[in-house]
């Protein structure tokens, strides 16, 4: 029987494994197109799943906080977009992409746990 930490301790390496593709994706100066959609719903799909591991990585996180640093990593990429050598660019469309994504799944996860509350930690 898989323990609720032992769940966790799953969501979080998920979460870590997830980052580190969206994060390398977000900074190769060519990144390969793994599927052929336009880059506003990469961005989406990418921050959309990064909400809902980090969710359920940490629980009894006030969603509110997981939206607010995922948007940050959001914003973070893309300044660090805007270094000349990735050949890249910094668009805040892209931004805004992420975090509307981000507060979409979290309030889902919100209504969720309203009709089922999380089991204890």
């Amino acid at each position: 029987m898989i323990t609720a930490q032992q769940q966790i301790t799953a969501w979080r390496l998920l979460l870590a494994v997830g980052l580190a593709f969206a994060v390398t994706m977000a900074l190769v100066p060519r990144p390969p197109q793994l599927v052929d959609v336009g880059d506003k719903w990469q961005h989406m799909a990418a921050f959309a799943a990064l909400a809902l591991l980090a969710a359920n990585a940490y629980p009894t996180e006030p969603l509110f906080r997981i939206g607010e640093r995922l948007a940050f990593l959001g914003a973070m990429i893309e300044v660090a977009q805007s270094i000349p050598a990735l050949h890249r660019d910094c668009d805040i469309m892209d931004w805004l992409a992420d975090t509307g994504a981000i507060a979409a799944v979290l309030l889902l996860i919100a209504l969720w746990r309203r009709i089922r509350p999380p089991a204890a930690i």
